[in-house]
């Protein structure tokens, strides 16, 4: 397990054990402080627990080492676990929405105050746990860290519409209860948001998008600077897990051995691993050369550096 995968788990864990402490802080206040909002974010928070531990079990999943009956790796289970993640964000707009429409037709007492202490508290931890995840998400480039961390983000605005509402609720006295249930509604709409927000690059990465032309012309860079190599063409890269899978064909002096060949192709393969440290693999198809190629090699290195 490397050291992206480690650090992307070890926030997961983080995740799960803060959110747990923070479902029965938000269900037990929202119940004893008649606040509809915060229960109905207690609802939302006890789905991230289950957002963690999916994406920890992805992580785990997707950093296997290929075997018989998986001889490209585990890496799809990254991206599903992102996919299974946005959805649960989905599903828990969608109850939440029900808890509000149905607190809002129900008259209740007033919220307590206390409660508003307890969602400030509740958007100031999400929204440092946000941050951090979200900056190891960009670090390795994890779509399921990435839906984790709006997971975070999508708990501190229900938490941010809770505050909002029972203020209102507060401020306003009787008549005004249903403030909160109202906030409820609004920050549901917000976590829906979220979750075709995070659903999109997991689908992304399950149909094998591929990545930024950035980590392409550095593959090519890496390949056309090899000696020997008079042409590269058709070079793909695909996603797999936090890592990519590199396809090429590589053409040579067609007068040269197959040692040579062999020799060359090698060369071009640590090349480009060495230029993508997060390579998983590389796969080259030695040809000889055409003048027609695609791309010469002077062209290549002359691009700007990325």
């Amino acid at each position: 397990m490397n050291s992206a995968t480690r650090r992307s788990i070890h926030w997961a864990q983080a995740g799960l054990l803060i959110n747990v402490v923070l479902v029965l802080v938000k269900l037990i206040a929202g119940i004893v402080g008649h606040a509809n909002a915060l229960v109905a974010d207690a609802v939302e928070s006890s789905a991230d627990i289950f957002s963690s531990l999916i994406v920890w079990m992805g992580l785990s999943i997707a950093s296997r080492p290929a075997d018989e009956d998986h001889p490209y790796g585990h890496g799809k289970a990254e991206p599903l676990a992102a996919a299974v993640v946005s959805l649960m964000l989905l599903g828990a707009a969608g109850g939440i929405s029900i808890l509000a429409i149905r607190e809002i037709r129900t008259p209740h007492l007033l919220p307590s105050p206390f409660t508003l202490f307890v969602a400030a508290g509740v958007i100031i931890v999400k929204e440092i746990l946000y941050r951090r995840v979200s900056r190891v998400a960009k670090d390795v480039g994890s779509a399921a860290v990435t839906a984790d961390a709006w997971h975070h983000r999508a708990d501190a605005i229900s938490s941010l519409a809770a505050f909002i509402g029972i203020s209102i609720a507060l401020l306003g006295g009787k008549g005004w209860e249903g403030a909160d249930a109202w906030a409820a509604l609004v920050a549901a709409g917000l976590v829906a948001v979220n979750g075709v927000r995070t659903l999109r690059p997991a689908i992304s990465g399950l149909m094998d998008e591929a990545p930024d032309s950035t980590v392409k012309e550095l593959a090519m860079v890496a390949a056309c600077s090899v000696d020997g190599v008079r042409n590269v063409e058709n070079l793909k890269l695909r996603r797999s897990g936090l890592g990519f899978y590199v396809d090429l064909h590589v053409q040579a002096d067609p007068s040269i051995s197959l040692e040579d060949a062999h020799e060359i192709a090698a060369k071009v393969k640590y090349s480009i691993l060495a230029a993508i440290p997060s390579a998983v693999n590389v796969l080259v198809h030695m040809e000889p050369f055409r003048s027609s190629g695609i791309l010469a090699v002077d062209q290549v290195l002359s691009l700007p550096p990325v």
